[in-house]
């Protein structure tokens, strides 16, 4: 799996972020609800901090909803996906450096298995952070629910390396399709094919001094991600 190939800091046994950091922007996707038809969907406000959340496919089939998330009762999902379509996350930086993502996110059986990670500061132009991320399917052990987090479904990512996430007026980041016709199965990417992301949250990473707490501590001075009103 590539899915933490080019973090410095990687959660992969717990969905947690450490604790102290501090949250930017989070989108939850419980009160914003996406819901639409059609190539693009925008203007999907975050229910902590500023900035918006959209989406953009090749087709105008697209369905854009809202199932159960990782744990909560709603997540922002599409079906109908080719190669280069996405998921689009926009907020500020200014006031902030070392800056972190972390988000939740599956496929249905058909589909996507593998997206790339991009940002960028102009919105046009982006740079891939992490290329194919595994994407689990949304099954048995790992199928998300309304009650349960799955702590498999989790990717965090210090970004502290990228000087152009620091105080910027606006960063974007970007989820890009990049399977080919493999789903995430295994098998053939299908028309109806789902995938969904939760809990985008970009924060700041911690200082160095509470890594060093959290490795005298151990999962104890690990912070659960803020659960969903």
């Amino acid at each position: 799996m590539k899915k933490f190939a080019s973090t410095l800091l990687a959660v992969s046994c717990l969905s947690v972020i450490p604790v102290g950091a501090q949250t930017i922007t989070q989108w939850t996707f419980e009160s914003s609800v996406p819901a639409g038809t059609g190539a693009a969907i925008g203007s999907i406000a975050a229910e902590n901090g500023v900035g918006t959340a959209s989406g953009l496919h090749a087709s105008a089939a697209t369905t854009y909803s809202s199932p159960a998330g990782n744990g909560s009762t709603h997540s922002f999902s599409a079906n109908t996906w080719a190669t280069g379509d996405y998921f689009q996350f926009q907020s500020s930086t200014v006031g902030f450096s070392n800056i972190s993502l972390s988000f939740d996110q599956t496929s249905s059986g058909t589909g996507p298995k593998f997206f790339d990670l991009a940002y960028s500061t102009d919105g046009s132009t982006f740079t891939t952070f992490v290329s194919q991320n595994t994407v689990l399917a949304n099954s048995s052990p790992n199928a998300w629910s309304v009650g349960t987090a799955v702590p498999a479904a989790n990717f965090y990512y210090d970004l502290s390396s990228v000087a152009a996430l620091n105080n910027a007026s606006s960063v974007y980041f970007r989820l890009i399709e990049n399977s080919g016709t493999t789903s995430a199965s295994g098998g053939v990417l299908g028309t109806g094919g789902t995938d969904r992301v939760d809990n985008f949250t970009l924060a700041v990473v911690p200082e160095p001094s509470t890594f060093a707490l959290i490795g005298l501590g151990g999962a104890g001075l690990l912070a659960f991600r803020r659960r969903k009103n």
